[in-house]
This record gives C-alpha cells, sequence and structure tokens, in this order.
C-alpha cells in the first residue's frame, strides 16, 4: 500500500497569524519527505478559510525547494477557472523545477461562490473541464497545437515549457460522481477519489471508473487510483471518535453544506427498503473516515485494502496530532 497525504490549509477560526498555518504545512510536508510518503497532495480552494490555498502551483514550488523525494500532487487544479494553456505552463514549470516530481490531478470544482466570482457559468462546468483537460494534454504531447473547440480556439501554438516527465506527468481526474467516473474511463485517465464519499460509494465510482476505461478500450494501465479519507488516530479509539466529530463540524459548517450546493444526505435507504435519518456529522465516523487507535486504524487499512481494493491511501489528517500518531504508529507497519 502506498501513502499520500491530502494537504489542506485550513484557517479555522482565523485564530493564528495565517504564515502560521503555511509554516505548519510546510514543516509537516517536510516531514513527509523524510517518512516514506509517496507524495503531498494540495488542494486548491478560493475565497474561504476552509482552506487558504488559491494557488496549488504556487505552493509546489516551495514544496520542490524543501523536498528532495516526495512528488508533488495536484487534488485538485481547478480546471474551469484557468485558461487551459495558462494551466499547461504552470504545470510543465513545476515538472521542471522539481525535477520530474509532479502528479497531475484535475478537477472540475463544484463551489458556486467559485463560479460566481471568476464569472465561469457552473452549467458550463463540466464542459469547460473536459476541454480544459484535453488541451493540457495536447499541449504537452505536440510540439505545436492547433484547437478549435467549443469555449477556446488556437493556432500554431508552442506551449513551453514541456513536462520533465515524457510525454507528462501522471494524470488523474478527480471523481465524486457516476458521470465524472465514467468519463474519466473512457478518456483513459485514472481516477481521484475524494473524501467524502461513503465506503461503498467509493466502490459504486471505482466500478464504473472500471466499466467506461474498459469500454472504451483503454488497456489497465496499473496507475495507482488515491483515495482521500479523512484521518483521526489518537491513544483511543473515543479520543480519535471525538477527533473526528470536531472535524466533521468543522467541514459540514464550512464545505459540505447546502449553501455550497453538495450537502452530505440526511437520509439512508436500507436493505429493507425503510428510510434511516442520518445525521451529516455521525455520517463521517459511520461511514466515510478511517480513525482510531494505530492498532484499529492498522487493522481498518488492512480491511478496506480488500473490502474496497484500496492500496493508495491519501490521508487528510484531522488533526496534527493523527498526521504525527499516523506517520509514528501506523505508516512503519505498511512500508
Amino acid at each position: 500500500m502506498k501513502f499520500g497525504v491530502l494537504q489542506f490549509f485550513s484557517w479555522p477560526g482565523r485564530r493564528a497569524a495565517l504564515t502560521e498555518v503555511y509554516r505548519r504545512a510546510m514543516d509537516r510536508i517536510c516531514i513527509m519527505d523524510e517518512t516514506g510518503y509517496d507524495a503531498v497532495w494540495l488542494a486548491e480552494h478560493h475565497f474561504t478559510d476552509y482552506s487558504v490555498c488559491p494557488s496549488v502551483h504556487m505552493i509546489g514550488v516551495q514544496v520542490a525547494e524543501r523536498t528532495s523525494r516526495l512528488r508533488i500532487g495536484t487534488a485538485v487544479s481547478l480546471a474551469p477557472f484557468y485558461h487551459p494553456l495558462r494551466l499547461a505552463e504552470e504545470v510543465a514549470l513545476l515538472d521542471q523545477l522539481s525535477g520530474g516530481r509532479v502528479n497531475w490531478g484535475a478537477g472540475r470544482g463544484f463551489d458556486p461562490d467559485e463560479f460566481r466570482t471568476f464569472g465561469v457559468p457552473m452549467a458550463e462546468s463540466r464542459a469547460r473541464f473536459q476541454e480544459a483537460v484535453e488541451i493540457v494534454l495536447a499541449a504537452w504531447r505536440n510540439e505545436r497545437l492547433d484547437w478549435d473547440g467549443e469555449y477556446w480556439s488556437f493556432e500554431n501554438v508552442e506551449v513551453l515549457p514541456k513536462p520533465a516527465q515524457q510525454p507528462h506527468p501522471p494524470v488523474w481526474a478527480a471523481c465524486g460522481s457516476p458521470d465524472a467516473a465514467a468519463w474519466a474511463g473512457r478518456a483513459g485517465l485514472a481516477p481521484l477519489l475524494g473524501p467524502h464519499a461513503t465506503f461503498d460509494g467509493l466502490n459504486g465510482i471505482r466500478d464504473t471508473w472500471r466499466r467506461a476505461r474498459d469500454g472504451a478500450g483503454h488497456p489497465a494501465s496499473g496507475q495507482d487510483i488515491p483515495t482521500a479519507r479523512l484521518l483521526a488516530v489518537a491513544d483511543s479509539d473515543a479520543e480519535a471518535a471525538e477527533i473526528v466529530r470536531r472535524g466533521a463540524a468543522w467541514i459540514v459548517a464550512t464545505y459540505k453544506n447546502e449553501s455550497k450546493g453538495t450537502a452530505n444526505p440526511t437520509e439512508q435507504v436500507r436493505a429493507d427498503g425503510t428510510v434511516k435519518t442520518v445525521d451529516p456529522v455521525e455520517r463521517y465516523l459511520d461511514d466515510v473516515a478511517i480513525w482510531g487507535s494505530p492498532a484499529r486504524v492498522s487493522d481498518q487499512l488492512c480491511r478496506l485494502s480488500e473490502e474496497i481494493d484500496l492500496h493508495y491511501l491519501m490521508c487528510a489528517p484531522l488533526s496534527h496530532s493523527s498526521f504525527l500518531g499516523f506517520t509514528e504508529k501506523v505508516l512503519p507497519k505498511f512500508l
């Protein structure tokens, strides 16, 4: 099993100076570089203190400077908000400056505030995302590029620099729904699986992706499928459960709610057809997060490797102590 970290830059309550948020994150990333993690995956967000990271590519340059081995993932570059040629240039430049350590993850985005502020109609988000990814890949693969699409047109453009990794860095598409998974499969791209789906939901998305990939005739490449999971590790299961509850409450208040158009479901249909009411915070504890003592977390990872084909865990620690506890007491058992 491989391990990465989904790195947020959360600023809860704005209690600390923002410079301290970035310093702590970079300190954590340096620990990752020294302890066996495969990659840090940087999360892009705008106009929110849920995660103050408007440019994963700029942060990525800092990561490249401070590390020597760790791969630098984007989870994700929000492709609809970029001109795709600028996006191709920035990711390729990061790949050059990092010595070919980029993992490029692209996503569509979902936050109405972001789309409204950037002046991009949400109704166009899927089509813009898909065309932008296609253009980035074409810019990397071709010496010069001609394009006549729905949203962008240009001719005989030489996009420089080209990435250090040839023909380009490994590419993933964020897949938070069956439709997204089906497109990624048809396009021959590996999926990035997010931290808010239930364990059963992950299986459904992955199965949809595989069917689409096989139906389009793409070979099974063996590329990793990074699966993000919220993580809490503590000395006792009870302490870890409380970390999950606090973290989930913050997520629901700032990110996964009706104002963002992404509220978690509050009802669950049982096998017998009856409906169960689901508390949005307890849902994370019951069906989403990985949590507990180091022994419990280790056992859960072994079980999930079989139940949901988990072979690349992208940890999203809900506290710094959880990150340290996982790094010191769980990670070495799997390396």
